[in-house]
């Protein structure tokens, strides 16, 4: 359990092998389902890898993780329930979470905080940007696979309005068939990183749904699951080795 500001997170941290010197740290936060073995599983590639790694329930605030058990249906009770814990995730309220999160692995032995990537999905990759910007001097690499709503026009709390203060190095994944991300959004993001000089890169899932990335949704693509994989494993370790 982390000691945050809003109350216990059960969360899991998946450490590389024993006997491993600092590690450097993940922070994995799921998708609009939240953490369910299928993130476990990603956890610990991203360990055997050498990174610590850290999943928490983003819904802490009401129902302990798993909120959707393997293999149920997706189905609208769900997304209705789904949709009442997310409410819950403002701004604000991601922020306080962010520090929990930090201040957590700033805590565990065998961790070195000042090494730290974070990767986010669907819901999530916009959370990503925004801990990347809270936390500059530790985020080394910020990931968002099918994220949306990264770069909505005249919206206060938008995440590419605060990539100005984002010194990682950034990776964004879309899947071309994605109305969360629609062009011009896409566009205001790669402009927002590029004019305050974010090492980032953009790439398109040609074929791919809103999804594709994640083993038990619907819209999942092996092949295209397996490339951005590969593009988190080389982030990684890359920035935090």
């Amino acid at each position: 359990m982390i000691s945050g500001p809003d109350g216990k997170i059960d969360a899991r941290l998946f450490r590389p092998d024993a006997g491993a010197a600092q590690a450097g740290a993940v922070i994995l936060l799921p998708d609009i389902r939240g953490a369910r073995p299928v993130y476990e599983d990603l956890a610990a590639r991203f360990a055997a890898a050498g990174h610590a790694v850290l999943l928490p329930n983003i819904y802490y605030r009401s129902t302990p993780a798993p909120q959707v058990e393997p293999g149920a249906d997706f189905d609208d009770a769900t997304r209705a329930r789904l949709q009442g814990y997310r409410a819950l995730l403002t701004v604000d309220a991601q922020f306080r979470d962010f520090s929990a999160y930090v201040g957590e692995l700033e805590r565990l032995d065998g961790i070195d905080a000042s090494r730290v990537g974070v990767v986010g999905y669907c819901l999530t990759g916009s959370f990503a940007l925004r801990l990347a910007a809270q936390y500059p001097d530790r985020v080394r690499a910020a990931a968002s696979f099918h994220g949306g709503n990264l770069a909505k026009e005249g919206e206060a709390d938008s995440p590419h309005l605060l990539v100005k203060q984002i010194r990682a190095r950034v990776h964004i994944g879309h899947a071309d068939e994605d109305a969360s991300a629609p062009p011009e959004q896409i566009a205001t993001l790669d402009r927002a990183l590029a004019e305050s000089g974010v090492d980032f890169t953009t790439e398109f899932y040609a074929g791919a749904g809103h999804g594709f990335a994640i083993a038990d949704s619907a819209a999942y693509d092996a092949a295209a699951s397996a490339r951005h994989l590969r593009r988190l494993l080389n982030l990684f370790e890359e920035t935090l080795t």
